[in-house]
């Protein structure tokens, strides 16, 4: 760190968040630097990104954040400072300080929480005056809301949901419809079961929601039309397929859904992987929840680079 900051500083084991004992010393339980951001997660959960990586994100020098967490408890308040907290109070409570300071492998981590770093970056965003920027702006829309925390959890490898059962919907459909087809055929819900724990995996709330099926569903009934694949494989048929009580689609149980003949289930899963995964068809899924704020940026293109394998660029010619 090139400004050293000892004053006001927030100890580790003076702080008690919610998650953790009082006085339990704090400890960084996974950290990852990106394009010269630091970022990680506390042993309470909390996500934050270093003193110069703030900086970075906001086009400052490292040393004006420095100043705003050795000015945040002067008695005469900057205006600098009431704007942060004023931010801050809007959406929640202002801390004791702006960063939290822990020691990681022998050293002194200044680690700036996820809430007080988008405070930060938006006063530079907007707020700053002279001092505001164009880059500042737009690391500000890009992790505005819940997505600097998301994209934290998802970058460092850390699930927030830990102790929550995240497949127990994807499992109560499973129980639902797992032999809702009828003898000699299959459906795209117990197909796509590859494709929707990667997705809860990379952090999606597959649910109500979050129904990945219907987008392969319908992709795949297009492309049996169009391809007059009856004619090869036979004729596909309906089935009663059923949502959970606390589905909304619930409310039409049951859903007619098609099913095919398992003579199809190689042709279905080329077509899976070439057209709907490496096809760009999942992407445009993808990209949709996004725009919706149903899924973080971050989440999908975890899910895209578990599922979709990079190309291999082939031999150059002589």
């Amino acid at each position: 760190m090139s400004l050293k900051i000892n004053r006001l500083a927030m100890k580790s084991g003076q702080i008690g968040p919610k998650g953790n004992q009082p006085n339990l010393p704090l400890v960084v339980e996974k950290e990852r630097e990106i394009d010269g951001v630091i970022m990680g997660v506390l042993s309470d959960g909390t996500p934050y990104l270093n003193q110069r990586g703030l900086a970075a994100l906001c086009d400052v020098q490292n040393a004006h954040i420095g100043t705003i967490s050795s000015q945040w408890n002067d008695v005469d308040q900057k205006p600098r400072i009431q704007r942060i907290k004023a931010i801050l109070e809007k959406v929640g409570k202002v801390p004791a300080t702006a960063h939290i300071e822990v020691s990681h492998r022998g050293v002194t981590h200044y680690c700036y929480p996820a809430d007080v770093s988008l405070a930060i970056m938006e006063y530079y965003a907007i707020d700053a005056g002279v001092n505001v920027s164009e880059k500042a702006r737009d690391n500000y829309r890009i992790l505005a809301g819940s997505r600097l925390r998301d994209m934290i959890y998802s970058q460092v490898g850390y699930d927030p949901r830990r102790g929550k059962d995240v497949f127990a919907k994807w499992h109560e459909r499973l129980a639902l419809n797992y032999q809702s087809a009828p003898k000699g055929h299959f459906h795209v819900f117990n197909e796509a079961h590859t494709i929707i724990y990667e997705l809860i995996v990379a952090g999606a709330d597959v649910g109500e929601k979050f129904v990945v099926d219907i987008s392969i569903g319908q992709h795949w009934s297009k492309y049996w039309d169009d391809n007059n694949l009856s004619e090869i494989h036979g004729i596909r048929r309906k089935y009663p397929h059923r949502y959970p009580d606390d589905h909304p689609q619930a409310k039409a149980n049951p859903h007619e859904s098609w099913c095919y003949p398992l003579a199809a289930l190689g042709a279905y899963r080329e077509w899976l992987q070439d057209e709907y995964l490496e096809g760009g068809k999942f992407k445009g899924y993808l990209a949709g929840k996004v725009a919706k704020g149903d899924l973080p940026p971050s989440f999908a293109q975890l899910a895209i680079s578990a599922l979709v394998p990079d190309k291999i660029a082939g031999p150059r010619p002589n």
